[in-house]
């Protein structure tokens, strides 16, 4: 049985260290991840059902930020779009490895119904291939965001709430990406991925080309943590998802089946979910919890997606509708419009309050 490699300390996402960051720096970001998690515990527990029916099409605009004197950096057309299709088949647990699935967790894989397409409009309804290239003179960059702003050497994002922004770039430290969890500043709301750990050609090197960096990073976007609960291996932490078994710390390369710990057995650990650190070849599935948490997201912080998409289709519906009874027909929001629209007023209103209550214990002085 060959032992899975171990990277002892190396952090492969460096989304934890831009929470962390976050909850130090902000009491706004410290009360609407209160209100989030909130949420979240109501779709884990049953006690709020999930409104979308539908698959929702994310539009998705890819920055790539290369090194002006390297070339190779600048990645192909063919390689941005290698990973899309790798996130098609990832969140529709339409991934042909989904059979290598151990037995034992096979029912709880989770279609999540969220696809992804490269935008075909830019914020100013211009006609847009979803790609932006920027050629800069720094080598690298690291969490602290600077890859997505033009004027530290990187790209000024879309409007994050109707797109979302993935940054292809160089990064230092071993790091392969992070995200920015649902809830954080707006300007810098997106997802970075190194450029050799992006899509399934090109420049994509293994063990990381199978466009899994990706997956990973997008579900921390979509409010999912790590599996292992980032608690350095003492079992006292989890990833706030039931049916997502606790383990001790993260799995590197290929693990055996069963790899037991935090007194887990007799299956062990779910190394071979995308929220783990194992290599692209090794991680299949979400899980149905973790695809319930992806809605709570969809459906409260992230809900300008699932508007937009909807009323997309509304003028279609309406046509359809006024073409087959005319003289019944009065034009009025879509139903599942209407509820999004107001249960992203609820969660406003809720950060709201939790914000005046964090004020209030501080004797009036927050940050923004």
């Amino acid at each position: 049985m060959t032992e899975p490699t171990r990277f002892p300390g190396r952090d492969l996402c460096g989304t934890m260290l831009v929470h962390r960051r976050l909850l130090n720096e902000s009491m706004t970001y410290r009360a609407r991840r209160a209100a989030i998690e909130t949420r979240a515990l109501r779709y884990e527990q049953g006690r709020r059902a999930p409104v979308r029916t539908e698959v929702v099409t994310l539009p998705v605009v890819v920055h790539v930020v290369h090194d002006r004197a390297v070339p190779a950096d600048d990645i192909a057309d063919e390689q941005i779009h290698s990973q899309i299709e790798a996130l098609n088949r990832d969140f529709r647990a339409a991934n042909p490895d989904v059979a290598k699935v151990p037995d034992v967790w096979k029912a709880l894989v989770a279609d999540a119904r969220v696809e992804f397409r490269l935008a075909t409009r830019g914020p100013d309804g211009e006609p847009a291939t979803g790609i932006v290239r920027v050629a800069t003179d720094r080598h690298d960059f690291t969490v602290d965001d600077a890859v997505k702003s033009g004027a530290t050497g990187g790209s000024d994002p879309w409007p994050s709430d109707e797109y979302l922004n993935l940054w292809v770039c160089r990064l230092r430290g071993g790091l392969l990406g992070y995200a920015q969890f649902p809830g954080g500043p707006p300007q810098t709301d997106g997802v970075v991925i190194l450029n050799t750990a992006f899509g399934t050609t090109g420049t994509a090197a293994h063990p990381f080309d199978g466009g899994r960096t990706a997956t990973h990073e997008i579900g921390h976007w979509l409010d999912l943590y790590h599996v292992w609960g980032d608690d350095d291996g003492a079992c006292t932490s989890d990833d706030k998802v039931a049916d997502t078994p606790n383990q001790a710390d993260a799995n590197y390369g290929l693990p055996a089946f069963p790899r037991v710990t935090c007194d887990n057995g007799p299956n062990g650990d779910m190394f071979v979910n995308y929220m783990d650190y194992t290599d692209d070849a090794g991680m299949f599935m979400f899980t149905r919890g973790q695809a319930a948490r992806m809605n709570a997201c969809l459906e409260g912080v992230r809900a300008s997606f699932l508007v937009s998409a909807a009323a997309k289709e509304a003028p279609v519906k309406e046509e359809r509708l006024t073409r087959a009874m005319p003289e019944m027909w009065h034009p009025s929001h879509d139903g599942d419009v209407e509820r999004l629209l107001q249960d992203s007023e609820r969660l406003t209103t809720e950060v709201l309050n939790d914000i005046r209550a964090a004020i209030g214990m501080v004797g009036g002085h927050a940050d923004g």
